[in-house]
């Protein structure tokens, strides 16, 4: 996500309008290599243990030919490595059936149908309601990729109807070993997960601190890419920890700590630009006239130029350059009254920030970028600490911040009738998700409903799945289930990412087909040798495809090809021959249906999107108008509040993205989601500062 929507190596935030316009067929970001993902070697040694017990015993038995049962449900393993235990056991449990459930189906076709024609369109008819679930539960890598390779290779495994329920069993049984496998760490780290994705939360707020004050004197170009990354890392962080129970006081103890520690990184959000006092966004009466610009309120930026009265007019060209809209703010405010006259922000004694009284010290501009890289150490150190397992930090909040906990938590859903008077004192614990959003099946529903924009994309897959495979057969190759697994594979949110995506399937592939034929020596050693091979092959492809999706393929090729060497052996020379016309023909194919079948609602999520975005700022500068908070009740309110409009500007960004990059859409209404981001993120810090004050302390 947002690698296509960048304009000559920009952040599509840092250029005014880039945000919906794309580079339609990129190839340099397509192959460019990535930092991994920070636990690309939990399902890496998950799927190896998961894969080794059943290989081992396979061999004992002398029955490698049933090892693609076996591998269908020891690759669950790969899945919900970044959600908390209680929630994975769920989510797994859901992958485990899945799987066999598309086994099952694949399974029984092969037994019943003689028609290769046919079985390529169930085929490709399972892999569109893979893609389709996968993104509407929002699973996660590796997505439908691992569920349609296993079904639709079942689909052309010769089969009899009664071996069927042995094989289901034998998926079912290596399925519950992965559930053990994945479940295991619980016993050592408890709070492993949410302690990652916390510690991912502190480190993008560290790196926004450091933006900002390295952005002291210039122009912060890269400040609203940051800005929003944080946000989504925050959101995101806060998901996950709603999925954490708390059954007994040592978890919900470890998880207020955590909670501490998330808070400390939201506040970030309140300290940067672009953020504006949220009093006056409310009353529009003086908003143009006596607002001072968003910067001039940070802590932890590079502030304040507004002491600088005989310099030239940096601050009014940077704001023209970089935020077209702060301009009029700029014009109605002349520099001369702010030379001669107190500074605006002054005015505001009632708001309670103490930040408002750093005008009166003496060097502002070189304490405050001193401030924001000591709290970036004091981030990045804590998130160290989370990563390392020791004890949790201590974290001093401010009173409004602990009041925003306590009063979030303040009531037990149900615990009285609306309207009832409340007995005894409220039961403080950890912090509850903001009311009236669909969760679990209910969530997963509204996403397929009628007009969703991923039925499209199912269209996509079980068009381009179907012609590739006939596209396979009709050039004479003997499987053609690769064409269709290489046709799903390719189909990402967008036709942009949906080029990316073949061009990394088709170099990864060629990659691998080499690296295959230079392992042939090593696999005529024996069976056992095939085994150790195939297990390397599955640890590299993990290791690699979270820094690119090629370079994970060149390791993901020759274990699938040995897959299909347990099996039925084929000479070397024609399954290396077959596997490389399957993979043209269906990157080919599959990358034309997703031109011709185009996702014409991408446009239309932006416009939902938009109407959501604009009710949470309606909300939250209503209550940020309504004064500071003087309680529980109010602290609880502007905390749903936030969380309602940073997770509405994650859904904008990210429709945004897709839209950007989908091909023979209308034009997309720039100044409006420039216009909405902007005052979105403007509240979304008045509301964090209003919970963060006052001052937090080391």
């Amino acid at each position: 996500m947002g690698k296509h929507a960048k304009l000559a190596g920009k952040s599509a935030f840092e250029v005014p309008g880039s945000m919906v316009r794309a580079r339609p067929l990129p190839v340099r970001s397509a192959v460019r290599l990535r930092r991994p993902v920070d636990i690309w070697h939990k399902p890496a040694l998950s799927a190896v243990a998961a894969l080794t017990i059943p290989d081992l015993t396979l061999w004992a038995l002398g029955r490698l030919d049933l090892i693609l049962y076996t591998s269908a449900g020891a690759m669950c393993a790969l899945y919900a490595h970044g959600l908390p235990y209680a929630a994975r056991a769920r989510t797994l449990a859901w992958v485990v059936l899945g799987m066999v459930a598309s086994l099952g189906i694949a399974l029984t076709a092969a037994s019943l149908i003689t028609s290769t024609a046919l079985l390529v369109v169930c085929a490709s008819l399972v892999a569109s309601v893979h893609k389709v679930v996968c993104e509407a539960t929002c699973i996660g890598p590796p997505g439908n990729i691992i569920l349609t390779f296993i079904a639709a290779s079942a689909f052309f495994v010769p089969q009899h109807l009664g071996q069927v329920p042995l094989h289901i069993a034998m998926a079912l049984g290596a399925g519950v070993l992965a559930w053990l496998v994945c479940m295991a760490p619980a016993l050592i780290r408890p709070q492993g997960p949410e302690r990652i994705v916390v510690a991912r939360a502190l480190e993008a707020a560290a790196g926004l601190l450091r933006t900002e004050a390295e952005a002291d004197g210039g122009q912060p170009a890269g400040v609203p890419h940051a800005r929003h990354a944080t946000a989504a890392a925050v959101n995101a962080a806060w998901h996950t920890l709603f999925l954490v129970p708390v059954r007994t006081p040592a978890r919900a103890a470890a998880r207020a700590g955590l909670e501490r520690l998330l808070v400390r990184a939201e506040s970030a959000l309140g300290d940067t630009e672009p953020a504006i006092e949220a009093s006056a966004e409310a009353e529009p009466r003086d908003a143009r006239s006596a607002e001072p610009e968003p910067r001039h309120t940070r802590t932890t930026g590079p502030e304040p130029r507004h002491t600088r009265s005989a310099e030239p007019e940096p601050r009014d060209a940077r704001f023209a350059k970089a935020e077209p809209r702060h301009t009029q703010f700029a014009e109605a405010e002349p520099r001369h009254p702010r030379s001669a006259g107190p500074e605006p922000r002054h005015t505001r004694s009632a708001e309670p920030e103490p930040r408002h009284t750093r005008s009166a010290e003496p060097e502002p501009r070189d304490t405050r970028p001193a401030e924001a890289k000591a709290e970036a150490d004091r981030l990045g150190g804590w998130a160290r600490e989370l990563r390392s397992g020791r004890p949790l930090p201590e974290v001093v909040l401010s009173a409004a911040q602990a009041e925003e906990l306590a009063g979030v938590a303040a009531e037990e859903p149900g615990s009285r009738r609306p309207g009832s008077p409340r007995l005894g004192p409220r039961r403080q614990g950890p912090r509850r998700p903001a009311p009236g959003h669909p969760r679990g099946v209910r969530a997963v529903l509204a996403r397929l409903a009628p007009g969703s924009p991923l039925l499209p994309i199912g269209a996509r897959v079980a068009a381009g799945c179907v012609l590739a495979g006939w596209a396979s057969m009709a050039v004479g190759v003997g499987h053609p289930y690769w064409a269709v697994v290489t046709a799903a594979s390719i189909y990402q949110a967008n036709t942009t990412l949906s080029w990316q995506r073949a061009l990394q399937r088709t170099l990864g592939n060629l990659l691998g087909l080499l690296l295959y034929t230079a392992l042939l020596p090593l696999m005529h050693l024996g069976p056992l040798a095939m085994i150790a091979l195939a297990l390397a092959c599955q640890l590299g492809a993990e290791a690699g495809i979270t820094r690119n999706y090629w370079l994970g393929s060149v390791c993901v090729t020759p274990m699938a090809l040995l897959l299909t060497e347990f099996g039925s052996p084929v000479p070397a020379t024609t399954l290396i021959a077959d596997r490389w016309i399957d993979t043209v023909v269906g990157a080919a194919v599959g990358l034309a249906c997703c031109v011709l079948v185009t996702n014409r609602r991408a446009a239309d999520r932006i416009e939902v999107a938009l109407g959501r975005v604009a009710a949470a700022e309606a909300v939250a500068f209503g209550l940020l108008a309504a004064g500071p908070a003087t309680g529980a009740d109010e602290a609880r309110d502007i905390g749903w509040a936030r969380d309602r409009l940073a997770g509405c500007l994650v859904e904008l960004r990210e429709a945004v993205e897709v839209a950007a990059g989908e091909w023979w859409q209308r034009p997309l209404p720039e100044e409006r989601i420039a216009h909405a981001e902007q005052r979105g993120h403007r509240a979304l810090a008045g509301l964090v500062r209003r919970l963060s004050a006052p001052a937090l302390a080391a």
